[in-house]
């Protein structure tokens, strides 16, 4: 019988080395209706704003059926793993399918009765993983659908009119965003494991409102303390990245956030509009986003320090546009420090553990109705902000009319 893997070459070679040969590509899918969650998304404006804890529920439940039926198939055709498990969201109309894909993988070309772990992991980075000393689990994610909602949205909009941190939103934010990281530890821990590692995350569109997704490798390693086993840490270095840290005794203790969200404010945001019709720098901008970094940034610091972090590695920083003047500001990053018992079963790693896999179908059709699950990106460029910004000069604009005609 044919084998039709995922795998390619240069994770074949990796999973050779490992005792594990290709097996057979594997699929799990659910498809559920928009018109429940429109429903739910409807009663949005009565809440204060943060998590929709029905909606929430609805996505997690599709995610997990569809990673379920993956492995189902995975039990079906007789695999001992199965890596690179991806999700994806595909909208079909008013309906979404939830769909996970990954590879099998066996162990000395022998088929298996059930599979003894799934992974995020592609073939080079579960070498890397291995061979760092973790051994892998199950594919978990944690997930959270939120909006600002009436009560947050009303009084930050009010403080938003000023210029500076809009308080209200950065608290929803920056709570929801570790509500995820929350729900992903608890996932690892019920699955025995004492690490996720590999951590991605995506914030997607859905329904008027979002959801943010991050994806991860549940994995056990002896060295880490044995309250890992009650609060798995958490990190979102890649799999190369971690096995060079173990290689000098690092390890990672936990994926640190943190957010901020501020507004131009009503003159501010019309000064920058103005100035954006002339060539040079738009001072009110520079000093805003510079402003929302440094906040976001010292959050993650805190957030390493409560966690006895010698150092924190891989921060990344994002910016949303959230329109009309109003900033939020995103930085992740992983917190380690060394640890006795840290160390790699090798030397170096083969090349063909480092070197990427190019693509060799280049697809410029519209992608808009499929998401995957990979880092998260600016959905809105910086033509929102100008509308934005329009708006609010038309709505200022409106204002003064009222009042001239008033005192006319």
């Amino acid at each position: 019988m044919t084998t039709i893997s995922g795998l390619s070459g240069n994770e074949v070679y990796c999973l050779h080395r490992q005792g594990l040969t290709p097996g057979e590509l594997v699929i799990g899918n659910s498809v559920i209706s928009l018109g429940l969650i429109g429903s739910v998304g409807a009663g949005l404006k009565t809440l204060a704003g943060g998590e929709v804890r029905g909606v929430t529920a609805v996505i997690h439940d599709g995610r997990k059926r569809a990673i379920e039926r993956l492995h189902e198939e995975a039990r079906h055709n007789g695999g001992y793993g199965v890596t690179g498990v991806s999700s994806e969201l595909i909208f079909h109309g008013t309906n979404i399918e939830f769909l996970a894909v990954g590879s099998c993988v066996r162990q000395n070309a022998e088929p298996s009765r059930t599979p003894e772990f799934s992974s995020a992991c592609d073939g080079q980075a579960l070498y890397c993983l291995q061979d760092a000393g973790f051994t892998p689990k199950h594919f978990v994610f944690g997930n959270v659908a939120y909006s600002i909602g009436l009560g947050g949205g009303f009084i930050g909009m009010l403080r938003s009119l000023g210029r500076g941190e809009v308080v209200e939103f950065s608290e929803i934010f920056n709570r929801t965003r570790h509500l995820a990281l929350e729900r992903i530890r608890e996932e690892a821990k019920h699955a025995g494991a004492n690490a996720v590692t590999g951590i991605r995350t995506s914030i997607l569109p859905l329904a008027g409102m979002q959801e943010m997704v991050m994806t991860g490798t549940a994995s056990t390693h002896p060295a880490l303390p044995a309250s890992a086993h009650d609060m798995p840490i958490t990190s979102d270095l890649t799999h190369e990245e971690m096995w060079s840290l173990a290689n000098q005794g690092y390890m990672p203790v936990q994926l640190v956030l943190g957010v901020s969200v501020y507004s131009l404010g009503l003159i501010g945001g019309i000064s920058a509009f103005f100035k954006s019709f002339a060539r040079g720098e738009i001072s009110e901008l520079t000093s805003l986003i510079y402003a929302a970094r440094e906040r976001a940034l010292l959050r993650i610091g805190e957030d390493a320090r409560d966690a006895g972090a010698d150092q924190v590695l891989g921060v990344k920083t994002y910016v949303y546009n959230l329109g009309g003047g109003i900033i939020e500001f995103l930085a992740i990053g992983t917190a380690v420090r060394k640890m006795p018992g840290a160390h790699t079963l090798g030397d170096t790693l083969p090349p063909q553990a480092i070197i990427r896999d190019q693509d060799t179908f280049i697809n410029t059709a519209d992608t808009s109705s499929a998401y995957s699950l990979g880092q998260p990106t600016n959905a809105r460029g910086s033509v929102g902000l100008f509308i934005g910004m329009g708006l609010a000069l038309v709505a200022f604009a409106i204002f003064i009319v009222k009042i001239l005609v008033i005192f006319h």
